[in-house]
């Protein structure tokens, strides 16, 4: 058998590079870590379409392009280049520019009682060196990084785990209740070729906290590139955590993200992703309620147009009674965009009284507009209510002439509906400031949706790059 990194040289010369910056100063663990997941990789590659969890999303130019490290540095960037990305209700922000902490872009001062943040490779001294707030210390890292992703079973979490150079260690103290959320802002800057980035983020919300973390994800330039983020989330008995991710980065990105979330007792998280930009992006989202009486929501929206790929993979297992868990996912396409749907819950044999829903709903907008929808149970306890479905469909012509009866033009009356459609994933987000943050880029994009600069951009990267994500060969 051919091994992957026969073909994917550029990869083992990155995990070359990783190993030697952290040589002699990285944790004994986590360089066991980093060879059992690149072993992993090696052994089995990029999935292909033959894959079950893989089947609606061809990665063959992804495994194509010679993605490389990005260097050392922040591109030059200056505060004022990230100006239109801050989110000015976030109790602090840490900025990550092509996968490596900027201090000098991030805002971290007056950080509330009960918060901790580091960066995850100063915090772990992986050869990184530089800033770090005061308290910055490794305690409980050892006992969540890399215990929750799965590496066996999901080759980019593999990848990932061998090729990670920095991201965020966010710790939430016993009973801190933090009002704003933590907005962490990853920017890909043209750095003349094309780079990869692997962010790795560590949230450990402890028992009865309550928190809300914005993972962002945004691009500076036109430049191709690779971002394959892996957050893991802990969360104590009781705590209430609120994660939202966004992306919005340009067209010719790939963007692949993992949010693997482990639940106590009696906990209560809520993921919500707005998926409005990138050329291929794959959301992963897998909680694991391993607490009896733990409950999660999966709220999202995804916005395409051109020829943009938005593969949404969700998989909720329970595995304690007396769980709930809701997935509410919309989608919004048209020109040649694609959308994937495939939720999962998976109910073990000792989940008796799971109360777990499924629902997924789509707008097409064109012809060429397409989606692949596959919600599934996997059902192993006798004593459940479990529901699913998905529909598909356009805006409705009588919904069209009821606007216009009462005075509004057709466009009017268009974004009107696409706006109330896309607000049903708004109305589900709790934290205030994430939701008006949330608000103002979705009605953005559903404007630019509505000029058509959306679609025109999309396909202009798209054709550039000269990549496909539909079937090749």
């Amino acid at each position: 058998m051919v091994k992957a990194t026969e073909r994917l040289g550029n990869y083992l010369t990155a995990y070359g590079e990783v190993l030697a910056q952290g040589e002699k100063r990285e944790p004994v663990w986590l360089r066991q870590l980093r060879e059992d997941a690149w072993s992993r990789f090696d052994a089995k590659g990029f999935p292909t379409t033959h894959d079950e969890d893989w089947r609606f999303t061809n990665i063959a130019a992804l495994a194509r392009m010679p993605f490389r490290r990005a260097p050392q540095g922040n591109a030059g960037l200056t505060a004022k280049d990230l100006e239109r990305f801050r989110f000015a209700g976030a109790a602090c922000q840490m900025v990550f520019v092509n996968g490596r902490f900027a201090p000098t872009l991030s805002e971290l001062g007056n950080l509330p009682k009960g918060l901790e943040v580091c960066p995850l490779a100063r915090a772990l001294d992986c050869g990184a060196g530089g800033w770090a707030p005061e308290g910055c210390a490794p305690e409980g890292i050892e006992q969540h990084l890399g215990r929750y992703a799965d590496v066996r079973r999901d080759v980019f979490a593999a990848l990932n785990t061998a090729l990670w150079e920095d991201g965020a260690y966010l710790r939430f103290r016993r009973g801190a209740i933090i009002e704003q959320p933590v907005h962490l802002l990853y920017v890909s800057a043209g750095a003349g070729s094309e780079i990869m980035t692997h962010p790795r983020n560590l949230v450990v919300a402890e028992e009865a906290s309550q928190v809300a973390v914005v993972e962002d994800y945004v691009s500076i330039g036109d430049e191709a590139a690779f971002s394959n983020a892996v957050t893991e989330l802990a969360a104590g008995q009781n705590a209430v955590v609120s994660h939202y991710l966004i992306e919005r980065e340009n067209f010719a990105a790939t963007n692949v993200s993992t949010l693997r979330v482990e639940q106590a007792r009696g906990t209560n998280i809520a993921s919500h992703s707005i998926l409005l930009g990138g050329g291929l992006v794959r959301n992963n989202v897998h909680p694991v309620l391993a607490g009896e009486g733990a409950e999660c929501l999966i709220n999202g929206l995804f916005v395409g147009a051109g020829r943009q790929h938005l593969d949404n993979y969700m998989m909720v297992e329970h595995a304690q009674p007396q769980g709930g868990s809701r997935q509410f996912y919309n989608g919004i396409l048209t020109d040649s965009a694609r959308g994937v749907f495939h939720g999962r819950i998976i109910v073990h044999k000792d989940a008796q009284k799971t109360d777990a829903k499924q629902t997924n709903r789509n707008l097409l907008l064109s012809d060429n507009a397409r989606i692949d929808t596959k919600p599934q149970l996997e059902i192993h306890a006798d004593d459940v209510k479990c529901t699913h479905g998905a529909t598909i469909g356009q805006i409705e012509e009588e919904q069209l002439f009821y606007l216009r009866a009462r005075g509004l033009d057709e466009k009017s009356a268009r974004n009107l509906l696409l706006y109330a459609f896309a607000a049903e994933c708004l109305d589900r987000m709790k934290e205030p400031a994430a939701r008006e943050f949330a608000e103002n880029l979705i009605r953005a994009r559903l404007a630019d949706l509505s000029r058509g600069a959306v679609a025109a951009t999309a396909i202009e990267a798209a054709e550039e790059n000269v990549q496909s994500w539909e079937e090749v060969g």
